[in-house]
């Protein structure tokens, strides 16, 4: 009679098995997997080798009953790794569980692709956070790390990108990248290092302890012509082994199809990593028995199905919208609304634009106004960043240049941290919350002089017919009569208005909106003279 486990539904239970060959490089020549059986269906799920002759496997599963399982290794032979079998009994979320990733299970797209949403169908609202370099050793573990969520959360951020160890920024191998546990892969590429990912998993398990969605980018997309497609492929298989029985997102690779800053053959690597990483994408989607949601990173103004040669196997659009100032910001908006009206992927979630405090600019206005130009054109989800928090510049100790030999800034990480921008987009999200957001759909026809065309300083209104609309004035509203109409509104519906301070959160007193026998209505000043939103609500 098999050994029988106990874990609790959408929590990680690990296996360790001990191989008894002699085999002396088991990442290479060793493949082992586990056939899991149980209400859930059939899957296959890849185990990692841990270092030496030890492996293990992971496992979580939302629907609770019992699962069985027997190892398969490639070696047959090898009695500590082929053939070893037991049963998991999954027990139910247990009450009085307020963590939502283990009470309502990880990340999908919702069936009318609008938004993301937990697994039991409540709307996930996406505000992600850059640490695109927060598995090196440079963001030391407990304090630095759990400062970090510490903080993200109090602000009510959902999800953070992360990137497996082959980061941007850097040439190969640069022990910017390592951690105390040393670099990600052995010199040359030879193999994988384990203890680089068991000081990852510190951080991965802390996060998601916290309620915090990791978003795990495989690789920088020009790595793929270092490792080349078989070792990427192993790479990849290693981090579906290790880390997809957790509830995170995959992205394939970031900026995947940007060659390497210095390359000299840039035609002909774009080609091979569009084509590539397209290969890629469908053998971890094929491989991972988890099926966590999956997408690619673009590059600046650019979409995720034109990174590779074939995105069908893509969940939703990861759009970058570049990096600067007000300049930049307007560009993004363009970028956000033209995405969303013509791409054919969706939902489109803004994954990276101007961070804050880069190259000395894009102070909390233009955060604002990239986070609001975002939403309310139709991407429902945002990813903010600070300058500082995504390469980790250590107090005294910046990152330092990138290889092209520019630095983007020399901000310390703990000071990054308490930038403005951040607190202020996590109003935004407090106040978005307060409705169905994931309903809302864009009306630019909802107020007059509405951004578009040449002119996107300008205001962006979005909401549900009937219920409520949110109109966001980038600009001060002037005090007399010159102030865009409120246009369209709906005969029989009696609406309150009140303004939303985007840097305090403070509230006008309501007011009844009395439209003209158009349905125009022009609101009332403002008290600050800063951007503002306008809210307007349907009596119920």
């Amino acid at each position: 009679m098999p050994a029988t486990w106990r874990v609790n539904a959408n929590r990680v239970f690990e296996w360790r098995l001990q191989s008894s060959g002699a085999c002396l490089d088991p990442f290479n020549e060793l493949e082992l997997d586990v056939h899991f059986s149980g209400p859930g269906g059939e899957q296959v799920v890849p185990a990692f080798w841990a270092g030496g002759q030890e492996w293990a496997f992971r496992f979580s599963a939302r629907v609770p009953g019992t699962y069985t399982f027997r190892s398969v290794c490639s070696d047959a032979h090898d009695a500590g790794l082929h053939g070893f079998s037991g049963a998991l009994e999954v027990l139910p979320v247990p009450a009085g569980e307020d963590n939502p990733l283990y009470l309502r299970g990880g990340l999908r797209v919702a069936e009318s692709r609008t938004h993301l949403e937990y697994a039991d169908g409540t709307p996930f609202f996406w505000l992600g956070d850059t640490w695109w370099m927060a598995l090196c050793g440079r963001m030391g573990w407990l304090e630095d790390f759990r400062a970090l969520t510490a903080d993200r959360v109090a602000k009510g951020f959902s999800l953070a990108h992360l990137v497996a160890g082959l980061f941007p920024d850097v040439p190969p191998q640069d022990k910017r990248g390592w951690n105390q546990g040393g670099p990600a892969w052995e010199d040359g590429f030879a193999r994988i290092n384990p203890a680089f990912y068991d000081h990852a998993d510190l951080k991965l398990a802390y996060m998601i302890s916290q309620g915090i969605v990791p978003l795990i980018v495989g690789a920088w997309g020009y790595y793929l012509p270092v490792l080349g497609l078989e070792k990427m492929r192993k790479h990849w298989r290693y981090l579906i082994a290790r880390w997809a029985a957790y509830p995170l997102v995959w992205c394939l690779a970031g900026e995947a199809s940007m060659p390497y800053y210095l390359s000299q053959n840039r035609e002909a690597d774009i080609r091979l990593q569009r084509e590539g990483w397209a290969e890629l994408g469908a053998y971890l989607r094929r491989s991972d028995p988890f099926q966590r949601s999956l997408t690619v990173h673009s590059c600046a103004m650019g979409e995720s199905p034109r990174e590779l040669s074939d995105s069908s196997f893509l969940d939703f659009n990861f759009i970058q919208t570049g990096h600067g100032n007000f300049n930049v910001a307007l560009a993004a908006a363009r970028h956000v609304r033209k995405t969303v009206s013509e791409t054919s992927l969706r939902p489109v979630i803004n994954s990276e634009t101007c961070y804050e405090g880069i190259l000395g600019t894009a102070l909390h206005d233009v955060q604002r106004f990239c986070f609001w130009s975002s939403f309310l054109s139709g991407a429902p989800g945002y990813s903010y960043g600070a300058n500082g928090i995504w390469q980790v510049n250590q107090p005294g100790a910046p990152f330092g240049p990138s290889p092209h030999g520019m630095s983007w800034g020399d901000t310390p990480w703990p000071e990054a941290l308490r930038l403005p921008g951040s607190a202020q987009l996590s109003l935004g999200k407090r106040l978005l919350e307060e409705f169905d957001w994931w309903q809302f759909e864009p009306r630019p026809d909802w107020i007059e002089n509405h951004a578009g065309g040449e002119e996107w300083f300008r205001p962006f209104a979005a909401g549900i017919p009937g219920k409520v609309r949110v109109i966001y004035f980038p600009g001060p509203l002037a005090p007399w009569g010159s102030r865009p109409h409120v246009l369209g509104l709906e005969d029989g519906v009696n609406y309150t208005a009140f303004f939303f301070n985007p840097i305090t959160g403070e509230r006008t007193a309501p007011v009844a909106v009395q439209p003209g026998l158009d349905g125009r209505w022009m609101p009332p000043a403002p008290s600050a003279g800063q951007d503002n939103l306008l809210v307007l609500l349907a009596a119920a």
